[in-house]
């Protein structure tokens, strides 16, 4: 199938395809002899295989690890789950960073009076950097 199909079969746009081609995401695909490209079904399951992995907020170099481990028959489930195991642990720092600027923010809107003067609680909080020092005292 060309690209216009992989993608549509994949649900990644052709752009995002090559892309993943140029950084080594996906092998090359087979061409035509007039140049144009043609995948497999394998190919769409790796795009497949690659759509989950971001979605679930893998980064390039995880996912590259990932289809390693997918592809190879040998490995050891450990070594999958070692993986899986430290995007969590970023993943609860990046929540936990999240719900720290929630707060800072929160609190400077209920300090806030919301009325018609200039002085803002909120962007004081933000020049002196209270959003940082808060996000600190969390992490």
């Amino acid at each position: 199938m060309n690209i216009g199909q992989a993608a549509k079969q994949s649900g990644i746009s052709a752009k995002m395809i090559r892309y993943y081609e140029e950084i080594g995401l996906l092998q090359a695909p087979k061409r035509t002899d007039a140049g144009y490209r043609m995948y497999s079904d394998q190919d769409i399951k790796t795009l497949k295989f690659i759509q989950h992995s971001r979605e679930l907020g893998f980064s390039t170099e995880q996912m590259k690890e990932l289809l390693g481990l997918w592809k190879n028959q040998g490995r050891q489930s450990a070594e999958v789950k070692q993986l899986a195991q430290k995007h969590i642990d970023a993943l609860n720092r990046k929540i936990a960073d999240l719900q720290a600027m929630v707060n800072t923010l929160q609190q400077s809107v209920n300090c806030c009076a919301g009325d018609h003067q200039a002085e803002c609680v909120i962007l004081n909080q933000i020049e002196h950097g209270a959003v940082q020092e808060d996000r600190k005292s969390v992490v």
